[in-house]
């Protein structure tokens, strides 16, 4: 094994739900029942569970997130006594996605649109600061990159954000019932595409080599990896691949497994598109769903995935999820929450989570 993974090994503790805040829409039956199911799966004790009263639409305006989100979340924390205990905050479904850009925000890079899940993150710094963050354009994350870190305030002023969400109610219960059942198994499938993008192809090299060899399914050839069987990891391209044409990979995925692309806007929706769509390209208007031709994260959950990252909007390339972080911490034994937060350089910004923050593997050989 490589000296890296022990080494992160060594630092893993066993973070427990009383180190978990579940946020519940009470104006959404979809988000109480969400939760209901979750807290008696994982024991969520009662102070844990944080009750707030939002609009039950995909886009939040920023002045309604901080009123009816951000504000009611922090006094939960506080009126508990829990904003140094909790270090993951797990919304629900029926919970908005996105904060919608001011119309003074700026262009791109500048904008201060922002993933919920994303901006909820920088709560606990906002709280000890006493003051919001800066909203335009992307914030640094501070544990980036810390593969050898223990995950813990204050070193790391952040809560990390993750979503139990899909199509349906249905999905959600299967995605935290497989949550429940990971193990140390299967297969890392990591797919290049065509040499048209070193960078992201370079990070996908390093995570397989990161990896036990016996583990990883690479394939730098512009074939499309369909129809695997064991996967514990997907990452790749997603439809950015030209050579992809089909809206499932038809992969067979184990309980605990994962699933990462470099896609602009795979968490775009949670609305479920008609069984005859599929992925296509910009220049076919009439054949996107929800705004879009690409991939969905939601498609990886209903196909068996237990946990996957998405976008709600542009991130660029720099800021999707690293797999040379992301497989590598995971595999080490890492809890799902802080694998991928290790690997999003940037909050405040487009990337959503899915899945429940204490799902892990275990260590290797378990």
């Amino acid at each position: 094994m490589p000296a890296l993974l022990l080494l992160a090994g060594q630092v893993l503790t066993a973070q427990t739900v009383a180190n978990v805040l579940l946020v519940v829409n009470d104006a959404s039956k979809l988000s109480r029942d969400i939760g209901q199911y979750y807290a008696g799966k994982r024991g969520v004790p009662p102070r844990n569970v944080c009750h707030i009263r939002t609009m039950e639409t995909e886009t939040i305006a920023r002045e309604q997130y901080d009123r009816e989100m951000a504000a009611p979340i922090a006094a939960c924390l506080a009126r508990n006594g829990l904003a140094e205990q909790i270090l993951y905050i797990v919304t629900t479904g029926g919970i908005p996605l996105r904060i919608a850009a001011t119309a003074s925000s700026g262009p791109e890079m500048a904008a201060d649109n922002a993933a919920v899940d994303s901006e909820l993150a920088l709560l606990y710094s906002d709280m000890k600061q006493g003051h919001s963050h800066a909203l335009k354009g992307p914030v640094s994350n501070p544990f980036f990159g810390q593969r050898d870190a223990k995950f813990a305030h204050p070193q790391f002023p952040i809560y990390l954000v993750t979503r139990l969400a899909a199509y349906d109610l249905a999905g959600v219960r299967a995605l935290i019932d497989r949550s429940l059942h990971a193990a140390n198994q299967g297969k890392f499938v990591i797919d290049l595409k065509s040499a048209d993008n070193q960078e992201g192809n370079s990070w996908l090299r390093q995570a397989a080599n990161m990896l036990p060899k016996d583990r990883v399914i690479l394939d730098a050839s512009d074939n499309v990896l369909y129809d695997q069987t064991a996967v514990i990891a997907y990452a790749g391209w997603g439809s950015n691949d030209a050579h992809r044409h089909r809206r499932f990979l038809g992969f067979h995925w184990l309980p605990g497994a994962i699933s990462t692309e470099f896609v602009s806007t795979n968490a775009r929706t949670f609305q479920r598109p008609p069984d005859s769509w599929n992925i296509s390209d910009w220049g076919k208007k009439e054949l996107w769903f929800a705004g879009a031709p690409q991939t969905l994260t939601a498609d990886y959950l209903l196909e068996g995935a237990t946990a996957a990252t998405g976008h709600v909007d542009e991130p660029y390339l720099a800021m999707t999820p690293h797999p040379e972080y992301l497989l590598p911490a995971y595999y080490s034994g890492r809890n799902l929450a802080e694998s991928y937060y290790m690997s999003i350089r940037s909050l405040s910004w487009q990337n959503i989570v899915i899945g429940d923050p204490l799902c892990s593997l275990g260590p290797p050989g378990r």
